[in-house]
C-alpha cells in the first residue's frame, strides 16, 4: 500500500488506516491525492479479519462545487459587511480606511486605497497585507508621496481615466525613479496587481489597488467583487460630499436668518444654535427676540416639520412673518400666532409648525416694584422653563396644548400670563434639546429642569453653554435653538452684560 500509494504516507489517509485497523472501526475521511491523481476522495476504511478492505469514491466535482459556493457565500458576505459600514458610517472616509483590513486575504494578499485630497493630489489613506511581517515594508511603501510616480503609472492611469487596469510589480518597479521606492516595492510579495477606480456619479475620487504574491492570481468573480466593492465606495464619499455641501448651505442660510438679540434695559438675552450631528437633518429651528414699538420684548422659538433645505426656507418664512406681524402690530402672543397661522393660509405656505412667543413688559408700577408681566402663547412646542430667583424651575405649560401652526387655520390661540421677580431667568428651547430616540419627553423634560436646577446660579452664558453641553454633549440628533433671558434687577446699576447705553426712541422703556 504505502508503496503503490507513497503519497498516503504521514497524513490523514494513514492516520485513518491504523485507527480503523487498531480499532477494528470502521473510518471514514474526505482528503485529497496529488498527483499523479490530483483527485479528492471519500474513502471507506473497513477492517476485516484478513485486514483492511478500502473504497474509493471520486467527490472532486461534489468538493469543487462546494468551494465555490462556499468562495461565493464568502464573497456576498463581504459585499453586506462593506455595504452595512458604508451606510451607517457617521464618518464614511474613516470607514473607507477600514476596508483594506476587510478586503484582505478573501480576495487579496494585499490592498492600497488612494483618494484625492481637496487640492487635488492623491494620498494613499489606508493599506492592509495577509501576511504581518509585510505590513510594515507596505506601510513604507505607501508614506512614499506619489507624486514621484509618473504620469504612465497604473494608479495615476485609473485616477486620469477611470478605467480599470491590471498591472505587474515589474511594470511598477520599472517607473519608480527612487533606488529606494524600488527597494521597498521589491520587499513586497506583490507579482500581479488590479487597480480599480473608485468613481463618485461624475468624478474619480480615488483607487482601490488589489496584489497577489507569487502562486495566486485573482478569479473573475473575485475582481468582481473588488470592482463592485469600488463602486459602493465611491457612490458613499460622493453622496457624504453632497450631503456636507447641501449641510452647508442650509446651515449657513439658517445662521445668517438667527439674528443676535437685542439689549434691552436691564435684561440680558441669549441665544444659541447647535446643528444635527448628522448633517442631513439641518432644517427648520430658528429662535428670535425682537423689541416692540411700545418697549416690550418679545422672544420667540419655533421648528417647522421636517429635515432639509425646504424645511429650512420654510423656516426662513415663518420667522419673517411673524416677526413682522409682531413688530407692526405690537400684538400680544395669541394674536401674533393667530395673525401667522391666518398668513399661512392666505399665502397657501404648505408647511406646519410648533412656536411659543413669549413678551416681557412692564407698567411703572411695576417697575418700581421690581416685577416683570410675561405673557405667552404656545403652538404645540415644548413649553418654556422658568428658573425662579429662589431656585424654583416651572415649565410654562397649559392644560391643554394649541394646534400646531399651519393645521387648522382660524385655531383660537390661548394666552397666558405670569408675573416674574427680578433676577427670574426663562428658557425657551427646540425639541433636540430633550428628545432622544431612547427616551420620552417626560424624561427630556426632567433632564432640563435637573441641569438648571445645578446649573442655574452661572451666569447667563454659561448656564446655556452648561446645558447644552449636558443635554447633547455638542452632538444631537437634532437642531438645537436656545433663547434665554435673564431678569437683573433695576434698583442698582445695568450690568454690562444686560443692554446699551443707548435705545432707540420709540423703544425707550424696559
Amino acid at each position: 500500500m504505502w508503496e503503490a500509494f507513497p503519497e498516503t504516507v504521514g497524513n490523514e489517509f494513514e492516520n485513518a488506516y491504523r485507527t480503523a485497523v487498531e480499532t477494528q472501526s470502521p473510518q471514514t475521511l474526505e482528503a485529497f491525492y496529488p498527483a499523479p491523481l490530483n483527485t479528492w476522495y471519500e474513502v471507506l476504511c473497513w477492517p476485516t479479519p484478513d485486514g483492511l478492505s478500502l473504497y474509493f469514491a471520486d467527490i472532486n466535482d461534489r468538493k469543487v462545487a462546494a468551494g465555490k459556493a462556499a468562495q461565493l457565500s464568502s464573497r456576498l458576505a463581504l459585499l453586506a459587511e462593506v455595504n452595512a459600514r458604508l451606510l451607517e458610517a457617521v464618518d464614511v472616509r474613516a470607514a473607507i480606511e477600514e476596508v483594506p483590513g476587510m478586503l484582505v486575504p478573501l480576495l487579496a494578499d494585499g490592498c492600497v486605497i488612494t483618494l484625492l485630497q481637496a487640492d487635488g493630489r492623491p494620498r494613499a489613506v489606508a493599506a492592509w497585507h495577509a501576511d504581518p511581517d509585510q505590513r510594515a515594508a507596505l506601510d513604507a511603501h505607501t508614506a512614499v508621496p506619489l507624486e514621484v510616480m509618473p504620469a504612465a503609472s497604473p494608479v495615476a492611469r485609473v485616477l486620469a481615466t477611470g478605467v480599470a487596469l491590471r498591472t505587474s510589480v515589474d511594470e511598477v518597479h520599472d517607473m519608480l525613479p527612487v533606488e529606494d521606492t524600488r527597494n521597498l516595492l521589491h520587499s513586497l510579495d506583490a507579482t500581479n496587481g488590479l487597480v480599480l477606480p473608485i468613481a463618485g456619479r461624475d468624478r474619480v475620487l480615488g483607487a482601490l489597488s488589489l496584489f497577489t504574491g507569487t502562486g495566486r492570481s485573482p478569479s473573475a468573480d473575485d475582481e468582481a467583487t473588488a470592482a463592485d466593492i469600488a463602486s459602493r465606495m465611491g457612490v458613499a464619499l460622493d453622496s457624504a460630499r453632497l450631503a456636507r455641501a447641501q449641510a452647508q448651505i442650509a446651515e449657513g442660510f439658517q445662521r445668517n436668518l438667527l439674528t443676535a438679540p437685542p439689549e434691552p434695559d436691564h435684561a440680558h438675552i441669549v441665544v444659541r444654535y447647535v446643528p444635527a450631528g448628522e448633517s442631513a437633518r439641518v432644517g427648520g429651528d430658528w429662535y428670535d427676540a425682537f423689541l416692540q414699538r411700545d418697549g416690550a420684548t418679545v422672544l420667540v422659538i419655533g421648528d417647522v416639520v421636517g429635515h432639509d433645505v425646504e424645511a429650512a426656507a420654510s423656516m426662513a418664512e415663518l420667522r419673517s412673518l411673524l416677526r413682522g406681524i409682531a413688530a407692526s402690530s405690537g400684538g400680544s402672543p395669541a394674536e401674533v400666532l393667530t395673525s401667522l397661522d391666518t398668513c399661512l393660509e392666505l399665502l397657501q405656505v404648505g408647511t406646519m409648525a410648533t412656536a411659543a412667543v413669549a413678551r416681557l413688559e412692564q407698567t411703572p408700577e411695576q417697575r418700581a416694584a421690581g416685577l416683570t408681566r410675561l405673557s405667552w402663547s404656545n403652538a404645540g412646542h415644548p413649553p418654556p422653563l422658568v428658573l425662579h430667583p429662589g431656585g424654583e424651575l416651572t415649565f410654562l405649560a397649559a392644560q391643554r396644548a394649541d394646534l400646531l401652526l399651519g393645521v387648522l387655520p382660524g385655531t383660537r390661540r390661548t394666552e397666558h400670563e405670569v408675573t416674574l421677580e427680578r433676577d427670574t431667568t426663562v428658557l425657551l428651547y427646540t425639541d433636540g434639546l430633550i428628545e432622544r430616540r431612547t427616551s420620552d419627553l417626560d424624561e427630556g423634560l426632567d433632564r432640563l429642569r435637573s441641569a438648571v436646577g445645578e446649573l442655574g446660579g452661572l451666569p447667563l452664558d454659561e448656564l446655556c453653554d452648561g446645558i447644552i453641553d449636558r443635554l447633547v454633549d455638542g452632538r444631537p440628533d437634532d437642531d438645537v435653538a436656545l433663547v434665554a433671558v435673564r431678569l437683573h434687577r433695576q434698583d442698582r446699576p445695568r450690568p454690562p452684560e444686560a443692554g446699551p447705553r443707548h435705545l432707540p426712541t420709540a423703544v425707550n422703556r424696559a
